[in-house]
């Protein structure tokens, strides 16, 4: 289970970022049509996107947490800014559920 919280953070981060960075450059883009568009940015936050639910369904299953939080993490990685505070939620949950995670 250990793993399975580790690939849920990394890819939680991951996605955040890919998010935060493809919005960024999609408003700089609008504002300066002379920026170029960096679309790979939104391909690849689906990509990692993808690996996530794949990686954070099963995790919240295991944890024995309610559906409201798959529902919870699927639109954390939707929308800008919230994934890093859907991602530290879950994590000090875990943490608090799971002391032995905790390093010492």
């Amino acid at each position: 289970m250990s793993k399975l919280f580790t690939a849920y953070r990394v890819l939680a981060i991951a996605v955040g970022i890919f998010l935060l960075a493809a919005c960024i450059d999609w408003l700089l883009h609008h504002v300066d049509s002379g920026i170029p568009d960096l679309w790979w940015l939104w391909m690849m936050h689906g990509y990692v996107y993808i690996a996530y639910l794949v990686v954070a369904v099963p995790f919240i299953r295991k944890a024995g947490w309610p559906l409201n939080f798959v529902a919870l993490i699927i639109v954390a990685g939707l929308i800008p800014i919230l994934m890093f505070v859907v991602e530290h939620y879950v994590s000090e949950k875990y943490k608090r559920e799971h002391p032995e995670v905790v390093p010492a």
